[in-house]
């Protein structure tokens, strides 16, 4: 099964090698068929700390790393 590639913001990088990303997604309700938006924040890990504070990043589903962590960064524009 392929693994999923989500994108978003990255919100925090205090962590040593860990960054929280905040993912939206867009959908259209289906009664009020109004776009609706819902976004979540995902802890992924960024071995080199390279990511920064409202970097646009890609990150990959990974198995689990810690507690919290099951996402792994693989690109950032």
């Amino acid at each position: 099964m392929p693994k999923r590639i989500l994108q978003g913001t990255v919100v925090s990088d205090k962590n040593d090698k860990t960054i929280v990303v905040n993912v939206e997604r867009r959908f259209t309700h289906p009664i009020m068929k109004k776009t609706v938006r819902r976004s979540k924040k995902y802890h992924a890990h960024d071995e080199a700390n390279t990511a920064k504070v409202g970097d646009i990043v890609q990150i990959e589903e990974t198995a689990p790393i810690s507690k919290n962590k099951r996402w792994t960064l693989v690109t950032q524009a």
